[in-house]
């Protein structure tokens, strides 16, 4: 998403760990990318990437939040606790991304977020009979943010996979295709968006200290 937001020609601030593919971006798109470097599972940090948003550009349009990353996973992650940590670090991640962008987002023309899930982020902690809540599954926890955005004036767009209950035909997504998709979307904000895959591979590879 972020090559196809730059090569469009927008201004995209990106946050994550150390990486070629972002490294290669800057390059090659100059100062049309702002890096963010540091770990938005901790509030001091956070708190700088809001600063230096607001000192770089002064306002924030749209936030996308790839809620399904790995990029906070902790070290001693295993295959036994690596479904948990994804969801409890991206809750962190996610909550942090908000809070962060928030007043940047205020300052916005037509202000959204989009927060985007797979199956194991969208996945509900301790008991699964519990009814979805803020504490134990994080596409609710998101979607009680959307009044207290709205009345904000910024606009949310919760992108997951289906429910068991809801049957969807899954295609073959690439990262390229869903990107392309999802950028399309921006524009509609609906409050919703449902994209069902084939496989995650293409999509989501997991690290290979935890395959």
């Amino acid at each position: 998403m972020v090559e196809q937001l730059l090569d469009q020609g927008h201004q995209v601030a990106a946050s994550g760990r150390d990486s070629q593919e972002l490294d290669a971006l800057g390059k090659r798109h100059g100062a049309s990318l702002l890096r963010l470097p540091g770990l938005l599972t901790e509030a001091s940090q956070a708190a700088a990437i809001d600063q230096q948003l607001l000192d770089k550009w002064g306002a924030l349009d749209g936030l996308i939040i790839n809620a399904g990353a790995c990029d906070y996973l902790p070290d001693d992650t295993t295959l036994g606790n690596l479904f948990e940590r994804i969801v409890q670090s991206n809750m962190s991640a996610t909550e942090s991304a908000l809070n962060c962008a928030l007043s940047a987002l205020r300052k916005g023309k037509q202000p959204q977020v989009m927060v985007i899930f797979n199956r194991y982020s969208a996945l509900q902690l301790y008991n699964p009979t519990q009814p979805p809540s803020g504490v134990n599954s994080l596409p609710q926890g998101v979607r009680e943010q959307r009044q207290p955005l709205l009345d904000r004036g910024i606009d949310l767009t919760v992108v997951a996979p289906p429910a068991l209950s809801v049957s969807l035909p899954p295609e073959a997504w690439t990262a390229q295709s869903a990107a392309a998709v999802l950028i399309a979307e921006l524009e509609q904000r609906d409050p919703e968006l449902m994209l069902e895959a084939l496989g995650m591979n293409n999509l989501w590879p997991l690290p290979e200290h935890v395959r």
